[in-house]
């Protein structure tokens, strides 16, 4: 789910921006730009000295950071083209067909976006790459699709693991929780097939305005 007038913080600290922080915003005290240094910045050497209106400026400047987002995903995504990992397909291709057949299947725009997003983290952390993705969601997602993508490389594991010396059932260890099949079937019919050379997806600008509706700064 979204989380309108919220974000998540120092931390992963749900703050709530309180009126007079977002009346600061546009006040004569904070000066707005995403690019460029032309904000007011905190004079403190340590938190120990910060003050009350300080953190109310810093929570500000949080939204124009969140503004980035989107880019600095889409950025991400784009850096996967470079690297195949000697798979069929490279990895934004693999990405992008992953959301296409989410897409095809009738899921909505948070799922999708999920599927667009959910392998990230591969030229970032390759060994723990769900976690990238997990953690850039979090804030802005639903339970049940944030658990899907921080474990969707266990439940991916089943159908290759055992060729790596790996547990293939791992996933075992999940049986019960109320998200495991929802988890199963997004590998078995989005993530698993989607490594298919003679697929047809859609560009990374068809899923363009998906991913700025998910990231735009809330609270404003």
């Amino acid at each position: 789910m979204g989380v309108p007038e919220h974000g998540r913080g120092l931390n992963g600290v749900r703050l709530a921006l309180s009126p007079l922080t977002r009346r600061s915003a546009s006040s004569n005290f904070w000066v707005h730009a995403v690019k460029g240094d032309t904000m007011e910045r905190a004079t403190f050497k340590s938190f120990e000295e910060s003050t009350k209106e300080e953190w109310q400026n810093i929570m500000v400047c949080l939204q124009d950071t969140q503004a980035m987002v989107a880019d600095r995903v889409l950025e991400q995504l784009r850096y996967l083209e470079d690297d195949h990992g000697g798979f069929p397909v490279n990895r934004l291709e693999h990405c992008l067909q992953t959301a296409t057949r989410a897409e095809a299947d009738g899921r909505d725009a948070e799922y999708i976006v999920c599927a667009l997003i959910h392998d990230i983290g591969d030229n970032l952390a390759p060994f723990n790459h769900p976690e990238i993705a997990a953690g850039i969601l979090k804030p802005f997602v639903s339970e049940k699709n944030w658990w899907m993508v921080k474990n969707h490389g266990i439940f991916q594991g089943y159908y290759f693991w055992d060729y790596i010396g790996l547990d293939k059932n791992a996933r075992e260890q999940f049986r019960g929780h109320e998200y495991f099949e929802y988890t199963e079937e997004f590998c078995a019919k989005y993530d698993s097939p989607a490594f298919d050379a003679d697929y047809k997806s859609a560009p990374l600008s068809h899923f363009e305005p998906l991913v700025r509706d998910l990231f735009k700064p809330r609270g404003r």
